[in-house]
Order: C-alpha cells, then structure tokens, then sequence
C-alpha cells in the first residue's frame, strides 16, 4: 500500500536537497521509479536504515516525530535516531514558551521511554530552562546510552550545576556547554577522547579547566567565552590546532607555552575592557617557544593606543614567523583613558624589534578601524616591508575619518614593499 502522505514526503526530502544529497544517484534513480510503477510501492520504507536515519535526522525533532503516523512501519524509525537536537523550533510562538516547562517535560519523557539505542549527538538549544526536573535525569540516560557530541546551550537565568552523571560520558569527544557550572567529583579528571571543547559563560575554577585540558590528549579545537576563570590558566594541549579566546589573560607565557600544533589563534580582548583590567608590568618582546605552526592569527577589540594591548599584539606576530593570514580589529577606549599610552620612543622602535624577521608565508593582511597613529602606521610599514609573498593588505579606516585618510593613504603609498604584487586595498568611502 501506498503510505499516506508519501508523495509529499518524498517531494519535501527531494526539494530540500535530503534525498538527493544521502543516497546515491542509482538508489535514488531506484527510488523515483519504483515510485513511479504501479501498482504503487512503499518506497521509502524499503530504502535502508542508514538512509532513513539520515532523512530523519534533517528534519527536526517535532517533524521527525510527525513521520510516525505515515505508517506502522514508520511508527519508532525516530525512536533509534543517533543524533537528537532540541531547539528553539520547537517553541516557536508566545504560547509555545508560556507552556514552556509542561512541553518540555512530556518532550523528554518521551524521549526517555520510546528511545531505544546509542545516542551518540545530542543538542539541547532553548530559550529558558527553569524548573525541568528532568533534565539531569536527561544528563543521566545520555551517560548511559554513549554520548560522543553533546552541546547544552541553555539561554537564560541560574547557572545549570552539571549533574555527576555528566562526568562519566566516557565516550565524550565534541563538548559545548554555555550558561552552565562544573564542579567535578574528586575523581574526574577528564574526557581522554575529548576533540573539541567550547566553553561560553561557564564557571570553572582555572585549576579543574587547566587539568580538563591537559588530561584530553586529542584535544584539536578549543573556545573560551566570557566564563567566569578567576586566575589565569594553563593550557598544555599538545595537538590543539585551533584556539578561539575570550577572556581577560595577561600571562601570555602561561597561557600559550605549550601550544606548539597550534594552527588557528583567534584573541578577542573585550573582556579585559569589560572587566576594566590594568595592564600587567611586563609583555616579553617574543614567546620562549615560537608558533612555529601558526598560520592564522586574528585580533579583534585591541587598542593600540594602550602599551600594554599593543605589546601583546607585537608580541605575538613576532613569534609567528610562519604566518599567512593576519587580521587586527582595532578599537579605542571610552572617552580616550588608557591605563598606559605608548611612549613615542616604543613606536619609533617597533620596525627595528623585526629586523631579524622575514614573513615568507604571509599572504593576506586585514586592517579594521585604523586611525592612522603611530603604532597602526609602524606596523603596516612592517609588514609591507618584511613580507615577500604578500599579495593583499586591506585596511578599513575609522568611520568619520574621511578627511584624515587621504594623508593616512598617500603616506602608505610611500612605504617600501617587499613583494612586487602586494596590493594595498585602502576602502575609503
């Protein structure tokens, strides 16, 4: 018998790109004719497992679930689904939200009873979650079923205080926890599988986070955001490759000694402005170990009025002799106070503190903001200067600088390139 609905089923899976992107052109070909015959097949049904997991899994939850009544065959497919996510979808008008915690509760009853099978991704993306009394019983049948891929984003209100349970998914390997508190039994020491981990408002003692990282060996991916970390931490991640960081760290010695594979460095220092940190006393001209790796490098929400801010940036591009692709955000402080302007004579000496350096990988340069002061200036003459298979400098002025960047322009046409086919892209509006 034909399943009712099945034509619209399979026009929605062709239409967007489900069907035609998860099986392959002969079993696709296979399918529309058999659909096609007479007397009509259940075609979908009789398409493999994996195929039909793969359908299932491009749709969301509530119209995964709606497949059930298409047949008795089609009654549990969700039920064995490895990859689960529930998100905002799924509370869509003010209704939706106001009969919040009754629909949630059913939802993960629902899904606590009728699922059957490892679940290996699971996404929790919701608006609030206050007063679920199930969800740590959630945490808990995860734990037990094989989570390898668990992102808990939870939007609003208290810190989510991370069940025991939590710290026994053994199988862990991609993590992503926002608005929540961890506090490991003594015990715990890591997810030795772990590959990725983000981390965005999240409470943890900078202890347990330096030891959650260095006890994840396979550790590539790493994102720290705007979470409460008192001190600052030490990371010894051997492989990471990719390092996104959020917080207000002055150590860059601590912070960055043991990152050797490091690929990807992205440094967002508006969280030391928000919590309005001083500057430290001393910034090392280069790292004791060089980025040998490093290939890009980007720096947003830095003031390189500030000695302290652009120490770190000098600092870093001098030990990423490696480099392809750089990209500075500048920006300014309110109302023009800096804990420590640059001296003049700092700035006179930024292009002899690269004398020793040539950048013979760097390709791409990216200004945002730029002014025209002395450190922006020095450092575009820099780099121009020391960077022979540069092909393109991009720089973008401050808004309402328009009068200023005709001069800013004329002095950089001036300065000495390295590369003959470097093209300085200067957006004046």
């Amino acid at each position: 018998m034909l399943i009712p609905g099945v034509t619209a089923l399979l026009s929605f899976m062709y239409s967007r790109n489900i069907l035609r992107f998860s099986v392959s052109s002969n079993l696709r070909n296979s399918c529309w004719q058999s659909f096609n015959m007479m007397p009509p097949l259940d075609v979908l049904s009789d398409l493999p497992k994996s195929v039909i997991d793969e359908v299932l899994m491009r749709l969301s939850l509530q119209d995964a679930v709606r497949t059930s009544i298409l047949s008795k065959k089609w009654r549990y497919n969700w039920c064995t689904l490895p990859q689960l996510k529930l998100d905002q979808t799924l509370w869509k008008t003010t209704k939706d939200l106001t009969c919040f915690t009754s629909n949630f509760t059913k939802i993960i009853y629902h899904v606590l009873t009728l699922h059957e099978g490892p679940i290996t991704q699971f996404t929790l993306s919701i608006p609030h979650l206050e007063g679920c009394p199930n969800f740590d019983n959630l945490i808990y049948f995860l734990s037990r079923n094989g989570i390898q891929h668990l992102v808990l984003e939870l939007q609003g209100g208290n810190l989510y205080t991370l069940p025991s349970s939590f710290f026994t998914c053994s199988q862990m390997r991609h993590l992503s926890l926002k608005n929540c508190l961890i506090r490991p039994p003594p015990v715990f020491k890591g997810f030795e599988r772990l590959i990725s981990l983000k981390l965005n408002r999240v409470t943890i003692s900078s202890e347990l986070l330096g030891s959650l990282i260095s006890h994840s060996p396979l550790l590539e991916n790493l994102v720290l955001q705007y979470s409460d970390i008192s001190n600052p931490v030490e990371i010894s991640a051997p492989k990471l490759r990719s390092f996104v960081f959020i917080e207000a760290e002055h150590d860059l010695a601590k912070i960055f000694e043991s990152i050797p594979a490091i690929e990807h460095l992205c440094w967002n220092l508006q969280y030391v402005k928000a919590r309005n940190a001083g500057p430290v006393e001393f910034i090392p001209t280069r790292l004791l170990s060089a980025f040998n790796c490093l290939k890009r490098l980007y720096v947003s929400w830095i003031c390189l009025r500030e000695f302290f801010e652009l120490s770190i940036a000098l600092c870093l591009i001098r030990s990423s002799p490696y480099l392809e692709e750089i990209e500075i955000e500048t920006c300014d402080t309110e109302g023009g106070k800096y804990y420590e302007p640059v001296p003049c004579g700092v700035v006179d000496e930024i292009p002899a503190s690269f004398s020793d350096m040539t950048f013979n990988y760097l390709r791409t340069v990216k200004l945002r903001h730029v002014t025209g002061i002395g450190p922006e200036m020095q450092l575009i003459k820099v780099l121009l200067a020391k960077s022979p298979a540069l092909l393109r400098m991009v720089i973008d002025p401050e808004v309402g600088e328009d009068k200023k960047s005709l001069k800013v322009l004329a002095e950089i046409t001036k300065f000495q390139r390295a590369s003959s086919k470097a093209e300085v892209v200067y957006n004046v509006d």
